[in-house]
């Protein structure tokens, strides 16, 4: 008999893709905001939101995959996740519903998918009729800490 251990995560779309999110690094959810613009930001940066009486930087996942933009009038959602003591607000299509996964069912990213999207994946899980690619928080905001300053 093997042991399960079970692992929740919340499930977003983007650009018909299900993805899932460890349900503890999310700290909320998010609809109709309303973002003002940071100059000079990176094109992923969307903007940033106060939330609560905390400044909140929203990236664009979309842009971050390259993907194109969500359509004008498709609203759209919004996961709060912290990266390094920073929250930051992940601008996604839709959020779907929790799922309790065995960590056992979790398989290696396979290699033939984009090579963006193998950058931000913590390995996958094959569902009855799709894939759930398990979201790497850190990879996918690497971008942030990257960044040089110009002297």
């Amino acid at each position: 008999m093997t042991n399960s251990k079970m692992q929740d995560y919340v499930t977003i779309h983007i650009a018909d893709q299900l993805f899932g999110i460890p349900v503890l690094q999310v700290h909320d959810v998010l609809r109709g905001l309303k973002l003002t613009r940071i100059p000079l930001a990176p094109p992923e940066v969307a903007g940033a939101l106060n939330l609560r009486g905390r400044i909140v930087t929203a990236i664009n996942v979309r842009k971050r995959l390259g993907l194109p933009d969500l359509a004008i009038d498709s609203e759209g959602m919004s996961i709060v996740v912290e990266h390094h003591g920073e929250p930051y607000s992940l601008m996604i299509d839709n959020v779907g519903e929790v799922l309790s996964l065995d960590l056992n069912g979790l398989q290696p990213t396979p290699v033939t998918m984009d090579s963006c999207w193998k950058e931000i994946s913590g390995g996958v899980y094959r569902l009855e009729d799709k894939l759930l690619v398990v979201l790497q928080i850190e990879r996918l905001l690497d971008f942030a800490g990257n960044s040089t300053i110009a002297a």
